[in-house]
């Protein structure tokens, strides 16, 4: 299809100042057992084309699903006269935008490809690891689920771009519910979405969970409620992934500080002044963009305007250095960013998203993270969570608690939440651990733009630990 599409495009391209295709199409296959009976697997498909014209310092875009060459001159004299439409009537004037010009390959290694493997064998999968998980009567519901994705991107220019791109990503999820009288727990082994095929199964330990999950769920309905204080508070990797999604990656998104997300998702406590100076962590805060980590979900060779995607610093010893802005927010606010212009599909054009963040290793082994706690607890998996439009207030919600008392882990407890402010929960950073405790998650849900964009994100981090932080019990 490529080679054709490269073809039609050569000769629709108008006469203007730039002019890009991006061509996507994405197969999806998806495979759940749920109380030990197999749903109706689903499979979709999509492919479109999305045509942008930059001309005279106008910009206009415009989105088909026809792949012909009448339907691609057709978009392509839409994208046209929305440019003409939006001179001089835009935040920004495109004709002081140079657009890159990007040329090479991406695809990620699979070592066990999902369509070499039959239905059968996978839901036979989904089917053993469902059956351990009803231990007594009090395991109300569980769910084993399989999630596979494929996407085959074409991106080319009118001054000679082009880029292709291949991902596949395998998006596992797993739920128990326990419940006895008014009080229902929850355990799930979820967002932990990697690029790959089913190898990545075997990476995170997906065989075996069931009945792990079914057991702690169990636990948590004997547990006492988690006591309301302030303490001490060690996040485990897979909440450290929402509290850096949350309170660093929403607020630091470019178009975001520049108001474009105000009517709909909010804005940010951060302002363009604080980039280089400002302390935004303790000094052993260390944040990277990287979109090139093994396997990560939100790894890639170029933004969806064709940027190159590098591994940049976004805060380092605590300091706020570059924002996560992509070409067009970079000329609107004079900062440098990093390539994150994605669009969910071809029907969307690319906003600025967080794609790999992930908050760098220390040196705090775990025993001795836990031996420097006198009052705390450790908490892991999130279950709820709220955060102002700003993004700086925020309280969230775990799964799983277990005390630390005089340097060492107690008590489990149940409903563990913690709640803070962003400009300053970071600064009470106190230990990072070490590449031991090191791990990778992804968000493949994340939701931000008008029209909605659902995309996919990475983090990987550490364990962490905050110092006095207000923790407290719920319902």
């Amino acid at each position: 299809m490529h080679d054709l599409i490269k073809q039609r495009f050569q000769k629709v391209i108008p006469n203007v100042d730039f002019c890009s295709l991006r061509l996507v199409e994405e197969r999806s296959e998806t495979l759940t057992v749920r109380q030990n009976i197999a749903e109706p697997p689903t499979y979709q498909y999509d492919v479109g084309i999305m045509l942008t014209v930059i001309d005279k310092g106008g910009l206009g875009y415009a989105a088909t699903g026809d792949l012909s060459e009448a339907g691609l001159r057709e978009a392509v004299a839409r994208a046209r006269q929305w440019a003409e439409h939006s001179l001089g009537k835009m935040v920004i004037d495109f004709s002081k935008v140079t657009m890159p010009k990007g040329q090479g390959k991406y695809a990620p290694w699979v070592d066990k490809h999902w369509k070499n493997v039959s239905i059968a064998d996978k839901l036979d999968l989904l089917h053993r690891e469902s059956a351990q998980c009803q231990l007594n009567d009090k395991i109300v519901d569980w769910q084993a689920e399989l999630w596979w994705l494929q996407t085959e991107q074409l991106y080319l220019t009118n001054d000679g771009g082009e880029i292709q791109q291949s991902h596949q990503y395998l998006i596992p999820d797993f739920r128990v519910t326990a419940n006895q009288g008014v009080d229902t727990q929850y355990r799930s082994f979820s967002e932990y979405g990697r690029q790959g095929g089913l190898e990545i199964l075997d990476q995170i330990g997906f065989v075996g969970k069931g009945q792990q999950l079914a057991e702690e769920a169990l636990q948590l309905l004997a547990a006492p409620n988690c006591p309301t204080q302030k303490m001490d508070v060690m996040l485990a990797s897979d909440q450290m992934m929402l509290q850096i999604h949350e309170s660093i990656g929403h607020p630091l998104e470019l178009d975001r500080i520049l108001g474009d997300e105000r009517n709909y998702a909010g804005t940010s406590f951060v302002t363009l002044d604080m980039f280089g100076s400002y302390q935004y962590g303790s000094p052993l805060l260390n944040v990277t963009f990287d979109p090139t980590i093994y396997k990560q979900l939100a790894n890639y060779g170029f933004d969806d305007e064709g940027l190159p995607a590098k591994k940049t610093y976004i805060i380092r010893d605590g300091i706020l250095e570059k924002p996560l802005g992509g070409v067009m927010s970079q000329v609107r606010a004079g900062l440098a960013g990093v390539a994150n212009a994605r669009a969910t599909s071809w029907n969307r054009p690319p906003i600025d998203r967080m794609a790999n963040l992930n908050v760098e290793s220390g040196e705090s082994r775990f025993k001795d993270m836990v031996s420097s706690i006198e009052r705390g607890i450790f908490m892991k998996t999130n279950r709820s969570w709220s955060i102002d439009d700003s993004r700086n207030k925020f309280q969230f919600g775990c799964e799983w608690g277990q005390l630390i008392e005089n340097g060492e882990l107690t008590q489990v407890v149940k409903n563990p939440n913690y709640r803070g402010i962003s400009a300053t929960f970071w600064r009470n950073l106190k230990n990072v651990g070490n590449a031991a405790t090191f791990d990778v998650h992804g968000v493949p849900t994340c939701g931000k733009g008008e029209p909605n964009q659902v995309i996919r994100v990475g983090h990987a981090s550490p364990i962490c630990v905050f110092a006095d932080v207000d923790v407290f019990g719920g319902v």
